[in-house]
């Protein structure tokens, strides 16, 4: 099953919540599972507002780091990559920042549209490693690098969800 292919993308928690109460109210268990796991909220907190221990399925918090985490594994993003920390260091960043959960769960920004920002910025930014690396590394060939640092990557991040593009 493909991204947001049973329930569709939501906009935020809020609408996880509704759509929540309307299969508990239908007594729907299983797609209350399936939308929890849809939008990466772990399946005992699913468990637990099925049988009504709980009152919301999901918070905002849960909701938005939930989104990255299923974009990432939809992407394959293993978690021995630099980009793994990228997600990661975004979900610190909704943890701390209110408005960056928010962001985060609208209709439109993905995980793939913020990763591509950082991308254009590295390759926008490439230069040559200097012989005397490429030497100690063993390397021969032509080398070229140019990833941000994080606090350039924090600013990509931040002005891909809270600045107004897309």
């Amino acid at each position: 099953m493909g991204l947001w292919e049973k329930f569709g993308e939501f906009d935020s928690a809020a609408e996880i919540n509704a759509t929540a109460e309307g299969l508990r109210a239908e007594g729907d268990t299983e797609s209350i599972y399936a939308l929890a796991k849809e939008n990466g909220i772990d399946r005992e907190d699913a468990v637990d507002f099925a049988k009504g221990y709980v009152g919301a399925l999901t918070s905002q918090l849960m909701a938005s780091c939930g989104k990255i985490n299923v974009e990432k594994t939809e992407l394959g993003i293993n978690d021995n990559i630099l980009i793994s920390d990228w997600c990661d260091y975004i979900c610190a960043l909704i943890t701390s920042d209110d408005d960056m959960a928010i962001a985060v769960r609208k209709k439109g920004k993905s995980l793939s549209g913020c990763i591509a920002k950082i991308l254009k910025e590295s390759f926008g930014n490439q230069w040559e490693l200097p012989q005397e690396i490429k030497k100690a590394a063993g390397v021969n060939q032509k080398v070229t690098f140019g990833v941000p640092g994080m606090f350039r990557v924090h600013e990509i991040i931040k002005d891909y969800y809270l600045g107004g593009e897309s």
